[in-house]
């Protein structure tokens, strides 16, 4: 017990037991950062708030065996136990993020607490008043960190979509670009789909006129289109797929993957089995209408997005997020990154409902995201019918201070430079043309845009859990 109270000195015992799970990506490096987190937290408002308000004195540990005792008892205020915070505050936050890791982490935690009142440096209240303290601070995080147990959206089932047997029907681009550039997944969707036209996404070619030539030479026999890339270029075949009115099948090879996330698709296995099984739910699929200057002949264009499209400084801010997300987490690197593109942003100028203001962002997501007047984390459900803007002003005085500040305090809904509508029509003009971004990639630049949701879904391949049994997995590449 002595030795234990002593490793958890400084919350030095966490800091290793957070070190082994950040080793993992996934849970258990979510779980090492919501835990490090919930330890600043809770062990500041233990040691630095607490103790000084409500001052008590520690147990006479002089009555206790000399093997018992520790070398250097704390003087500190016994009352709450920094120690017993600090545990409970890194085996919730982990509990939180991983079930399971929490049932192997709790027992430790209540070792250290109890231990503090073994060795004689604090009463049992204290330990329990501490373990609260660490609690309560762990699921607060909630309120600036979400916790998202599963990455797939709930979306409406269909059953009319046809069964690719071996990808009998199917037409699916490749594009060898998108995450590992030393990996090409046209080989691996040949074997996975040996019935399908794989098409190899040429460098210098509109992926979607590629796409639509291979549908054209194919003829009737095409019964649906896929894409295997990044969120980019699922988005471009999922707009020839929503034009044709054919279902659409998502092999996440990309990056990030978020809209492959969002659907349930996970890898190339899960493709093959919802098209094997003929399953499939319905997913909205957002436009956005670029209007032509008011002197120019062109012709409004349109293009389609899956996931989210910005104006404004936001590009910079979700390139910085996704540099820093694989070691520090999606919300913390959010948060970094906001302050950072905040700093060096300029102000856009844009007419929104009628009313022309200064932003330092615009964000519009295809269905509204979660968590509501915070950072857009994820989407809960994929065919709302509606888009969710959300807006940074830049018109109130200290806005970026203010913006900052109430993200700290999990008050930005409540912020005047915070606006933010769910509406299936959203439309933005700008006093200067400016780029727009879709799904990450920078696709356009113009001086007025309308975003809406396409009046019909897209027909989306996946399993459905309850009907899996494992016997139907031909293809384990």
């Amino acid at each position: 017990m002595k030795a234990l109270s002593t490793a958890a000195n400084h919350s030095l015992l966490w800091f290793a037991v957070a070190g082994l799970l950040a080793a993992r990506r996934g849970s258990s490096r979510k779980a090492a950062l919501r835990g490090l987190f919930s330890i600043a937290v809770a062990s500041t408002s233990a040691n630095a708030v607490l103790k000084p308000l409500l001052p008590r004195r520690r147990p006479a540990a002089s009555e206790l065996p000399a093997y018992q005792k520790l070398a250097d008892p704390p003087t500190s205020s016994s009352f709450p136990s920094g120690h017993a915070a600090s545990a409970a505050a890194f085996a919730t936050a982990v509990a939180m993020e991983s079930p399971k890791l929490g049932l192997a982490v709790a027992p430790l935690a209540a070792t250290v607490a109890y231990s503090r009142v073994h060795v004689g440096v604090h009463w049992t209240s204290d330990v329990v008043a501490g373990a609260a303290v660490g609690t309560g601070v762990a699921l607060l995080s909630r309120r600036w960190w979400p916790v998202r147990l599963t990455d797939e959206a709930r979306a409406r089932p269909l059953d009319a979509v046809p069964v690719l047997s071996g990808g009998e029907g199917l037409v699916i681009v490749s594009n060898q670009r998108s995450g590992d550039p030393e990996h090409d997944p046209a080989a691996d969707l040949e074997e996975a789909f040996p019935r399908a036209v794989v098409v190899r996404a040429e460098p210098d070619r509109d992926l979607d006129e590629q796409l639509d030539a291979a549908v054209e030479a194919a003829g009737d026999r095409v019964r649906a289109i896929g894409a295997a890339g990044g969120d980019g270029t699922v988005a471009a075949a999922a707009a020839v797929a929503g034009r044709r009115r054919l279902p659409f099948v998502v092999v996440p090879t990309g990056t990030l993957n978020h809209f492959a996330r969002d659907v349930g698709v996970y890898d190339l296995q899960e493709a093959v089995d919802a098209t094997a099984a003929g399953e499939a739910v319905a997913v909205d699929l957002a436009v956005v209408e670029v209007h032509p200057g008011p002197d120019s002949e062109a012709v409004v264009r349109t293009r389609c997005f899956l996931n989210t499209a910005s104006l404004g400084s936001y590009p910079d801010l979700v390139r910085l997020r996704e540099q820093w997300q694989p070691r520090w987490g999606k919300w913390p690197a959010f948060a970094a990154a906001l302050v950072v593109v905040l700093r060096r942003a300029e102000p856009v100028g844009v007419r929104i409902e009628g009313r022309w203001t200064k932003v330092w962002f615009l964000f519009v997501g295809n269905g509204p995201y979660h968590p509501r007047g915070m950072v857009p984390a994820w989407r809960p459900t994929l065919d709302s019918g509606l888009l969710d803007v959300r807006w940074l002003r830049a018109d109130v005085r200290f806005s970026r201070l203010r913006a900052v500040a109430a993200l700290l305090l999990g008050a930005l809904d409540h912020s005047r430079v915070y606006g933010q509508r769910e509406v299936p029509e959203f439309d933005v003009q700008l006093s200067v043309p400016g780029m727009l971004a879709t799904d990450g990639e920078v696709v356009e630049e113009a001086g007025h845009y309308t975003f809406r949701v396409a009046k019909e879904p897209i027909e989306v391949y996946r399993r459905r859990e309850e009907n899996w049994t494992g016997r139907d997995r031909p293809f384990l590449p």
